[in-house]
């Protein structure tokens, strides 16, 4: 009896316990936590440890802006920037590049110069180079002809080559010499200056010698007055003339080691 009683009670104190737990709690409006997929993992409060991001910081809506540091080096964010560009700005860049006359390059991707024409025209050129160039020894008509495997390394080793050390070079050249200039710029400058000889690589499979040696002067011509007329901005009112004249030369030489090693 006592202990029917005793449980009796329990209920009673335990339900008054909880009305007035129900009556403090009134008016008060309860908010639901808010979940974020701004970051992985989501941010505990206090600092932050190395590594994590904000990505709603940034105001690309792709991640937080580059850094200055050498920390900036080995975060991705920090390249995003070089590849915001659409089909129509990349497709204006690549017919600049086939005009011989076109000084302003510079001057038209001053606000937003990118890396992607660099890798793109860079890995079509190398694909380009060693299956044309197969191809074009075929059509010679040479009866021993077996496909060439180390077309593949020796075009990638080339343009990849070229495309990177050459415009930093002539950067680090300018900066000794006391002009100014962008890294990232003559690597966009230089990069789209070798579509041409992507387009060239198409016409360079004609099985007639004398006419191969037409397209790729042609091609080798226009390639490296379009990279000396855009350098020149780099070099006026200084006495840098040899500059334009080793730039020329490397762009003019490029294409004929094209010709030379890949469609003979």
């Amino acid at each position: 009896m006592n202990s029917t009683l005793i449980f009796q009670q329990a209920i009673y104190l335990a339900q008054f316990q909880y009305a007035v737990v129900a009556e403090e709690r009134k008016g008060e409006s309860y908010t639901a936590p808010q979940a974020t997929l701004q970051s992985f993992p989501p941010h505990q409060g206090g600092d932050r440890g190395p590594g994590y991001q904000n990505l709603g910081n940034s105001s690309e809506g792709g991640g937080p802006p580059p850094t200055n540091t050498w920390q900036g080096v080995f975060n991705i964010y920090s390249y995003t920037q070089y590849f915001n560009v659409d089909t129509d700005i990349v497709i204006n860049r690549l017919l600049s590049s086939l005009d011989p006359r076109s000084g302003d390059f510079f001057s038209k991707i001053e606000a937003n110069p990118d890396l992607y024409g660099l890798i793109w025209v860079s890995t079509t050129l190398v694909f380009v180079i060693a299956a044309l160039g197969n191809l074009a020894t075929y059509l010679i008509g040479n009866s021993s002809w077996n496909f060439d495997v180390s077309f593949m390394s020796l075009a990638a080793s080339t343009v990849y080559g070229y495309a990177i050390v050459v415009p930093l070079a002539f950067y680090f050249l300018l900066q000794y010499l006391g002009s100014p200039a962008s890294v990232v710029r003559f690597w966009c400058m230089w990069g789209y200056s070798l579509f041409i000889f992507v387009l060239s690589c198409f016409l360079l499979v004609i099985p007639l010698e004398f006419l191969r040696w037409v397209i790729i002067l042609l091609a080798s011509g226009v390639s490296a007055c379009f990279v000396a007329s855009n350098l020149r901005t780099y070099v006026e009112g200084n006495d840098l003339m040899v500059v334009l004249i080793a730039a020329f030369l490397l762009q003019f030489a490029l294409g004929l080691f094209i010709k030379v090693w890949f469609f003979t």
